[in-house]
């Protein structure tokens, strides 16, 4: 593979992270390295749904674990999300165009061998372990994953 590219996920919002699932799978179908860092609201894409555990979490991890959306389907819009019901008409003109979900963007992005990767710092800070990830996830430093955006080709932050 000639080309890299690197996205920074920083976002928990449905519309953000579904551009950036987008770019993901969509250069590595034009065989480029994709690599995906997860940080602080981003890594609510790579929980495992309904993997939130609450032992050996402070009370604030348990407050947190419960007041963030359980899958990634949960997540509100960045804008218009008016309680929902944005989001929901989102989803309804996704469905008229037949345009996958977050959820099949994620799944391909992972079938695909996309790396996936989440801050180590932020895990620790929000109260996320390795078994609440995903399996594919690895967590790295945030110098591991400078390490690697200094060689890609394309740096991406959302």
């Amino acid at each position: 593979m000639d080309k890299k590219m690197n996205i920074l996920m920083f976002s928990g919002e449905y519309d953000k992270a579904l551009a950036g699932l987008i770019l993901a799978n969509s250069a590595k179908e034009m065989n480029m390295d994709v690599s995906i860092f997860f940080a602080f609201w981003g890594l609510l894409l790579i929980r495992k749904p309904n993997g939130a555990r609450e032992e050996n979490k402070s009370t604030y991890e348990k407050l947190f674990a419960n007041m963030t959306p359980k899958n990634i389907e949960g997540l509100p819009l960045s804008k218009m999300n008016f309680a929902g019901l944005g989001k929901k008409m989102l989803l309804e003109m996704m469905e008229e165009n037949h345009a996958p979900t977050l959820t099949d963007f994620l799944k391909g992005a992972l079938n695909k061998g996309i790396k996936m990767q989440a801050c180590k710092l932020s895990c620790e800070i929000m109260g996320f372990s390795q078994e609440e990830l995903l399996d594919q996830v690895e967590i790295v430093t945030a110098q591991e994953y400078l390490k690697d955006a200094l060689e890609a080709d394309i740096q991406l932050f959302i």
